[in-house]
């Protein structure tokens, strides 16, 4: 059995090491790149006309119903968990998933804030970190299809796309049939409850739609917000790419180049993904106070990245042999 004190578990834990400081350098990389072609097509004097001028009442209430949308996530998320009968409270839950978001953010290393949720319950739960991994990623896979459906009705107000309407009707029809029947086939358990997961999906998406418009009138906008709320569903996507603080530079580099082709103000665009990420983070960021409280879920101290990381290669060690 490959332990942590033999050659090849040493050499595993190196490998690992590298790999995970090679994903840091490209995901700088990344980050600062995007952040420098922003600041190349931006007029920050315009920027900083445009903060001191909007409307904190608004702001506020996108920041409310960003918060909304983080519920109803970890309420979906539970939905997955119930659906592998790992059976947690909605409260506990939801404060797990803050943690998640921190991390997300945050987090040092590979894991991210999912890995080190899984790590998590598989500890404290005694669960399969499969199942728990199975209901992680379908989760996800629900509000990438949200974003999708979305997306197609958006694209349906949008004449100037010349998609016809049939063609995005079809597309959001036939994909969402497709995905269904894929669910029934190989994972009968989530297909059960893909009204209700997906339901909440749609509301987790529109609730950020919501916020993005709340942004738009902070700022005083009064046009057409169909090009505005497309890019931001299509900087949302790309935020996916591994980056550092969640899609940071990405989703602006984005909207600056959707504003550019739909012929609309670029610092509006960009003032609507800069303040979306604000929020962000500031509400992954109350995250921390279950690094200094881990009694609030139910541990006398969490594990650090390191232990999360060292756990997992013996997981995956074990695996090998």
């Amino acid at each position: 059995m490959c332990t942590f004190t033999d050659p090849i578990g040493r050499q595993h834990m190196g490998n690992k090491k590298r790999s995970n400081i090679i994903k840091n350098i490209l995901k700088s990389i990344i980050t600062i790149t995007a952040l420098y072609w922003v600041s190349r097509k931006i007029d920050f004097s315009e920027l900083q006309t445009a903060l001191t001028n909007c409307d904190w009442l608004f702001l506020f209430l996108a920041l409310c119903s960003y918060v909304i949308s983080q519920i109803v996530a970890s309420s979906r998320l539970n939905s997955f968990f119930k659906a592998i009968h790992l059976y947690l409270s909605e409260r506990y839950n939801l404060r797990l998933y803050q943690l998640g978001l921190l991390y997300n953010y945050f987090l040092p290393g590979g894991i991210g804030g999912d890995g080190y949720k899984i790590y998590f319950l598989k500890k404290n739960h005694q669960i399969s970190g499969r199942k728990i991994l199975s209901a992680v990623f379908f989760d996800r896979l629900s509000g990438l299809w949200a974003l999708a459906i979305i997306t197609c009705a958006l694209v349906i107000f949008m004449p100037r796309l010349a998609i016809p309407n049939a063609l995005t009707i079809a597309v959001a029809g036939i994909g969402t049939v497709s995905y269904y029947f894929f669910l029934r086939l190989l994972f009968k358990q989530f297909a059960k409850i893909f009204v209700r997961t997906h339901l909440k999906a749609l509301a987790v998406q529109g609730f950020q739609v919501l916020a993005a418009i709340l942004i738009l009138y902070s700022l005083n906008f009064d046009g057409k917000f169909s090009p505005y709320l497309l890019i931001f569903l299509v900087s949302t996507i790309v935020a996916i790419i591994p980056s550092i603080g969640g899609g940071v530079g990405l989703r602006e580099l984005v909207m600056i180049y959707g504003a550019t082709y739909f012929q609309i103000d670029e610092h509006t665009a960009v003032l609507v993904s800069l303040f979306f990420n604000l929020i962000s983070i500031t509400v992954a960021s109350s995250g921390i106070y279950y690094i200094f409280r881990p009694q609030q879920l139910g541990a006398d101290h969490l594990p650090t990245v390191n232990e999360v990381e060292q756990e997992i290669d013996k997981d995956v060690l074990k695996e090998e042999e």
